[in-house]
């Protein structure tokens, strides 16, 4: 995959069944690559989500693996077809070489200048900045500024009232978890109400 086509947001699934976790890729995938689907590897069935949607979706939406902290977590998701990585901490070298060989984009976690800078040091394509929400949307403008425009991610309590006010003060992509969606649309498997939340979540993006 490549870093010019990664999408603005990233919706993490974590926590729901095969079934869940299905019906909200194929409602995101009616948004055309907007939005990309990060399955976290602590899901029982994360690498036949990620390897199924891909087969039945891939073509309308990016699919990656989350909470990667192993090389062999890194090397099933990209066996089952994950075309992006990302991670609660730092990246070793054997996960950066594997993703570079394999040509998946590498999202490592940081939260201090030193950590950020590392991590594009030693190859990194996206940093994602988490805890974001203890942070702040100013923290992103304010740790560019001695180090230069970087492609940095807010995860971590960002939701569809301040995602927005992240992107405008200097990350360029967001990740949201539970507060994307109404959990109990998403167990009630309400195709509708989730197609109505996604919408609602995607014009609040749209809003330069």
């Amino acid at each position: 995959m490549e870093l010019e086509n990664y999408p603005k947001a990233t919706a993490i699934l974590r926590g729901y069944t095969y079934e869940e976790a299905m019906l909200i890729i194929r409602v995101l995938s009616e948004f055309k690559h907007f939005i990309g689907v990060e399955v976290t590897t602590n899901n029982s069935d994360h690498l036949k989500i990620i390897h199924d949607g891909k087969n039945r979706f891939g073509d309308k939406i990016s699919i990656g693996v989350g909470t990667v902290v192993t090389v062999e977590q890194a090397e099933e998701a990209i066996e089952a077809g994950a075309e992006f990585m990302l991670g609660p901490q730092k990246f070793n070298d054997k996960i950066f070489k594997l993703a570079k060989r394999k040509g998946v984009l590498t999202i490592p976690g940081a939260m201090s200048p030193t950590e950020i800078f590392k991590m594009f040091e030693m190859g990194a394509d996206i940093v994602k900045v988490f805890p974001a929400n203890c942070l702040g949307p100013e923290y992103f403008n304010q740790v560019q500024a001695p180090l230069g425009s970087l492609p940095l991610m807010a995860v971590g309590g960002v939701d569809q009232t301040n995602a927005q006010n992240y992107l405008n003060n200097g990350a360029s992509y967001v990740g949201i978890g539970s507060k994307f969606f109404e959990k109990s649309a998403v167990h009630q498997l309400n195709y509708e109400r989730l197609m109505e939340l996604a919408e609602s979540f995607i014009d609040s993006l749209r809003v330069e």
